[in-house]
């Protein structure tokens, strides 16, 4: 179950949630739940590949999340008409606090998600994942306050401009990893995150996008 007190209502218009058109980002998104949950021995080698080749081929929201209704996963997030220049021209604004709880699954944020000030994660058996590649970012610092129960990793996928700070994060029988280059001078600081809280023994990684499905076929870096 998850608790997102930050929700916004899922209508757009009258069109219906699932009715909404799926954008390459959108169609992105599923192939990555897949490939994770066929990595996890959810999917066989068969239901992977079925299923990679309707997200592709996915005309609307509602085909998209008919893919990934099965597996532990947070519910995708149902497109909303405010885009990030939208977002950016409400000036300074952005939500202060977010706190989410969720028991088992896996937690995820990707896309045009709006980054709050602060974000109190509290997981028990699951994973994380926080992709701020597309983020819409109205503040110049993320307090992230994180506890993972029961096992469960952290991974935060950042882009040039994002700093992630972890040292007061007590990570508990896991590893952490961090994998992006050393700091280019010339790319100005958009985001510093500093994460605190406390896992109790999965990994924590920092790392750059990967290249995925989509992008690979079309030919695109993943920045």
């Amino acid at each position: 179950m998850t608790e997102d007190r930050s929700s916004d209502s899922h209508s757009v218009g009258e069109v219906p949630a699932g009715g909404i058109r799926a954008s390459h980002a959108d169609r992105d998104e599923v192939v990555e739940i897949l490939r994770d949950a066929a990595a996890d021995g959810r999917l066989t080698a068969e239901e992977l590949d079925e299923r990679l080749t309707a997200a592709l081929n996915a005309r609307t929201f509602g085909e998209l999340a008919r893919l990934t209704r099965d597996l532990p996963v947070a519910p995708l997030p149902v497109p909303t008409p405010a885009s990030r220049a939208e977002v950016g021209r409400r000036g300074g604004g952005g939500k202060d606090l977010v706190e989410i709880n969720q028991r088992f699954g896996t937690l995820r944020r990707m896309g045009p998600w709006e980054v709050p000030r602060r974000l109190e994660l509290r997981m028990h058996g699951g994973d994380v994942k926080l992709d701020f590649t597309q983020a819409v970012i109205t503040h110049d610092t993320l307090d992230l306050d994180v506890y993972l129960s029961i096992g469960g990793d952290l991974v935060i996928v950042v882009r040039p401009g994002i700093v992630v700070a972890t040292h007061e994060l007590n990570v508990g029988g896991g590893d952490l990893k961090i994998r992006v280059p050393k700091s280019d001078g010339n790319v100005p600081v958009e985001l510093r995150v500093n994460v605190t809280g406390r896992l109790r023994a999965g990994d924590v990684v920092v790392r750059y996008p990967r290249r995925t499905l989509g992008q690979w076929m079309r030919g695109e870096s993943a920045l």
